[in-house]
């Protein structure tokens, strides 16, 4: 339940902050620097005055769009190219699965950061270098899902009925073959939000004074002995969603495999 509470509410974050906070996450208060947590300023202050906490919550909606974008980019193009490989076999199995096996030899950071030095530094180039990163993941699985549900009786019996390779494939192949492809979906939810902080943590995801949750833990370090709220407390949400995505990624799979 916890780990439905953690999404739930950093969602409602990104859709309407102003129920929860009434700080403006950019301007700033000088006189109110380096506070630290109170009644007032939940997470304290950073050190041009603002409200940590609202810089917290205004700042999901980048985080949770931008690992909304990579985790569609990576399973929409990998189940096609999965699709492709499993239930076309032969050439076109060979080629998708050695580019496949070469994406996943290169570390998901890496391969990250050499699609942003193509596209460039910023939000929405971070979360599709992140998605890029993952096509290889979401392909590997699905390919192995549809050889698995291309083999069954229900599908050969469909084909020796008459009929057609891709109506087959999208009534019944496809469907039963994206249960695991949807939790692992669950899981590089919160892989992605965790990439695209630490991006953003190196400067290459949202400038400044963007309330992005990397770029807030990357301000908070230089004031580490004085102020530990301006990292500690921004990471504390970072690891509570990504360990909530992980959990929930857990019962998908557990559910899909029970069907």
């Amino acid at each position: 339940m916890i780990k439905w509470l953690v999404v739930a509410l950093v969602l409602l974050w990104a859709v309407m902050p102003g129920l929860f906070t009434g700080y403006d996450p950019i301007a700033g208060v000088p006189a109110d620097k380096l506070m630290a947590p109170s009644a007032e300023h939940w997470f304290g202050t950073d050190a041009v005055g603002r409200d940590l906490f609202a810089r917290v919550v205004h700042g999901a909606v980048h985080s949770l769009s931008g690992a909304f974008v990579a985790v569609a980019v990576g399973l929409v193009l990998g189940t096609l190219l999965g699709l492709l490989a499993g239930s076309v076999g032969g050439l076109a199995d060979t080629v998708v699965m050695r580019v496949v096996d070469v994406l996943l030899s290169v570390p998901g950071l890496l391969l990250a950061l050499t699609v942003i030095i193509l596209l460039g530094p910023g939000t929405v180039n971070v979360a599709l270098a992140v998605g890029i990163g993952s096509v290889a993941t979401f392909a590997r699985l699905a390919r192995s899902e549809v050889v698995r549900t291309r083999r069954a009786d229900y599908v050969e019996a469909a084909f020796g009925s008459g009929g057609r390779f891709l109506p087959v494939l999208w009534r019944h192949v496809l469907p039963n073959s994206l249960g695991p492809v949807i939790a692992l979906a669950a899981l590089q939810f919160g892989v992605a939000i965790l990439a695209i902080s630490t991006l953003g943590f190196l400067g290459y995801g949202a400038a400044p004074p963007t309330p992005e949750w990397g770029l807030l833990i990357s301000e908070g370090r230089n004031y580490l002995a004085t102020a530990w709220w301006l990292t500690t407390l921004p990471g504390a949400v970072v690891v509570a969603v990504v360990l909530a995505a992980g959990r929930i990624s857990r019962r998908i799979d557990e559910l899909a495999r029970r069907a």
